[in-house]
């Protein structure tokens, strides 16, 4: 029987507290919620969580310590079947806790959250560490929130072959090094590089630093992929649902699509972008029709079923 994909996700790990609520509070206003969440969160954990749910084998690589809501988001994740390895295992200070806010009635949110400001991580585990870390897995997926770490894992994957997808969600200054290294920059909404205000301003560049796979999300507008070794590019529509919550939607996408490179264990062609993208669209469109960050996931792999 033929393993199941492995997905390497290097990044942040937070302990999320959400709220849902009727409407959004106004400054200065109290409101009453009508449910409340303790869970793991970030980019890479989130997308990790996703990768399981679909069937692969994550491994996070992240910073999270020994504090009690450490272990909270360490338990949580192995539950959804996320091997977990911490960087800082000697910390005894808390792990960055994000506050959301979820409005009820479209998924709707606001978030506060101080992500790795003021935990630095100096990876000193050694290259050849990292390049055993990669050797038996089919994508790496990197956030950039610890830069250190991220630098490390990508040039590892580099090294040994390895596909690396990035989840731009805004600029961090790493990037600088890392772009280079990326074979998929999975862009959001948002994201531009510096001094280059458009969007497809952006895609080039991207590109001209040698990324061979460029996408774009965008809520619930189509995601835009380009692929420069082709000079090919397209659009791939998301279905229509209605929105319950939108909180960690673009994390979800970024892990299908990092498990569908790993399938692959390679760079992916322009001809199957479409169906990888596909596939990611419709795995955040169920997480987005669901209240609570991981009501989908039932759903998910009763469908799998």
């Amino acid at each position: 029987m033929t393993a199941a994909p492995a997905v390497l996700l290097a990044g942040l790990c937070t302990v999320d507290l959400i709220q849902r609520v009727d409407e959004l509070p106004a400054a200065g206003e109290k409101v009453q919620s009508r449910a409340v969440s303790l869970v793991a969160g970030g980019p890479a954990a989130n997308a990790a969580v996703a990768v399981a749910a679909v069937g692969g084998r994550p491994t996070l690589v992240t910073a999270l310590g020994g504090h009690p809501l450490a272990a909270l988001a360490r338990a949580e994740l192995e539950a959804f079947g996320v091997v977990v390895v911490d960087v800082l295992p000697e910390r005894a200070e808390p792990p960055t806790v994000s506050a959301a806010v979820v409005r009820e009635r479209d998924g709707e949110r606001t978030v506060v959250s101080h992500n790795a400001a003021g935990m630095p991580v100096d990876v000193t585990f050694g290259d050849a560490y990292w390049a055993q870390a990669v050797a038996s897995v089919g994508a790496v997926l990197v956030d950039g929130h610890h830069p250190a770490l991220a630098l490390a894992v990508v040039r590892a994957a580099r090294g040994t072959g390895v596909p690396v997808v990035l989840d731009a969600g805004s600029w961090k200054p790493v990037l600088e090094n890392l772009l280079p290294l990326v074979d998929v920059c999975a862009c959001a909404a948002s994201f531009r590089l510096p001094g280059h205000p458009g969007a497809e301003a952006t895609e080039r560049a991207l590109h001209d630093l040698g990324v061979p796979v460029v996408t774009r999300t965008g809520g619930p507008r189509p995601v835009r992929w380009s692929h420069a070794l082709r000079a090919e590019c397209g659009e791939v529509a998301v279905p229509a649902v209605a929105a319950r919550d939108t909180l960690g939607a673009g994390d979800v996408w970024h892990g299908v699509l990092a498990y569908g490179v790993a399938c692959l264990g390679r760079v992916p062609a322009a001809a199957e972008l479409p169906s990888l993208i596909r596939s990611a669209n419709d795995v955040a469109a169920l997480r987005v029709r669901h209240a609570g960050p991981r009501a989908w996931i039932g759903p998910m792999r009763g469908r799998a079923e």
